[in-house]
């Protein structure tokens, strides 16, 4: 289990993992609200973002294939897509089915 079991992944979080795995770019910045942009607005090529996909993956335990990766146009709709993912693994509260 990580730190992060049953945590939610924000855009913080994101901010953070881009730049551990790819740096900064220089000029376009993750300042403010990026949800609206996608990595290639922001200067991350393919290479980036499956860096930060596995970074992703290891820290909150979910799986995001490449397919996920690639299909997810903004920031904001990897973040939703991880959170489901999180909610998606985590265990039902005993007693209570999964729809």
């Amino acid at each position: 289990m990580t730190t992060h079991e049953h945590a939610r992944f924000t855009l913080n979080d994101l901010k953070r993992i881009l730049r551990e795995a790819a740096g900064e770019q220089e000029g376009t910045g993750l300042a403010g609200d990026i949800r609206a942009f996608t990595f290639e607005q922001l200067g991350y090529d393919s290479l980036a973002r499956l860096e930060a996909g596995g970074r992703i993956e290891r820290a909150y335990e979910v799986a995001l294939d490449e397919e996920c990766l690639n299909d997810t146009t903004t920031l904001g709709e990897l973040l939703a897509t991880v959170n489901r993912r999180i909610d998606e693994a985590r265990p039902a509260p005993t007693g209570t089915a999964r729809p």
